[in-house]
């Protein structure tokens, strides 16, 4: 056989190249990937990417690391704010569990050791480094999404929050008279999730070396809130009820 026949040139070399790229088959095996597994690399890999370099940032790097095609990329992500939202739902509301609404009205633990356990999970299963990374380079975009998460944090968590501290620090009386949570008992209780959510910003964006464990300054944020909470909460919530009621 002639040798221009046995050999491919280097422009039909060239040209196998994207076709390999775009067929799905995994770079590093060569072995074509299931729809699932190719969509959840993609998926890995931009949430990698994200939280390395934020949301201004090209989706060309992206397949490039992958060693996939763009058109590929598009196949299962059809734009760029497609798989920016597909990594908040699975970095985000994917974490979010219902058994820890569970845990904060189970009466049958005292509140510290409902409040502590709550705690203890939440932050192993949020505060990791691309969790805070992606939350705070979206927050600089302006992407909504920030938004989106801090009211579905108060409406899921907070509000059961402070439905437990009103049933700890108010008597029965004074539950009556209370109405409806107020933006300012809300805030009381941001107080508290703020101190934790900083503690994840100095270790996952400083890179502050703790001097204590994330148990033993919990335990210790946890004890001064339910100390100052017995003295001024049910006078918050009352003062905040009476500045509702209309004037007679």
């Amino acid at each position: 056989m002639p040798e221009a026949a046995r050999s491919k040139s280097p422009a039909t070399v060239q040209a196998t190249k994207p076709a390999a790229r775009a067929s799905g088959r995994s770079r590093a095996t060569g072995a074509r990937l299931e729809p699932g597994a190719r969509r959840k690399q993609i998926l890995d890999a931009a949430i990698k990417y994200f939280a390395e370099a934020g949301f201004g940032v090209q989706t060309r790097e992206l397949t490039r690391r992958i060693g996939v095609s763009q058109p590929l990329l598009y196949r299962y992500f059809p734009s760029k704010q497609d798989l920016i939202e597909a990594v908040f739902d699975e970095v985000f509301m994917k974490r979010l569990s219902d058994d820890w609404i569970v845990l904060l009205q189970d009466q049958s633990r005292s509140l510290r050791e409902r409040l502590m356990r709550f705690y203890v999970d939440y932050a192993k299963t949020t505060y990791r480094p691309e969790w805070i990374r992606i939350y705070m380079y979206a927050g600089l975009a302006g992407e909504r999404f920030n938004r989106t998460y801090l009211a579905l944090l108060r409406r899921r968590l907070l509000s059961v929050m402070c439905t437990q501290f009103r049933q700890e620090f108010l008597s029965d009386a004074q539950r009556k008279l209370a109405g409806p949570i107020s933006a300012r008992e809300t805030e009381l209780v941001w107080n508290l999730h703020g101190s934790m959510f900083y503690w994840a910003v100095r270790h996952n964006i400083f890179g502050a070396r703790a001097a204590l464990s994330f148990e033993t300054r919990t335990g210790d944020a946890i004890d001064l809130f339910l100390t100052g909470a017995r003295e001024h909460y049910a006078q918050i919530v009352l003062r905040s009820a009476k500045l509702r009621k209309p004037p007679r």
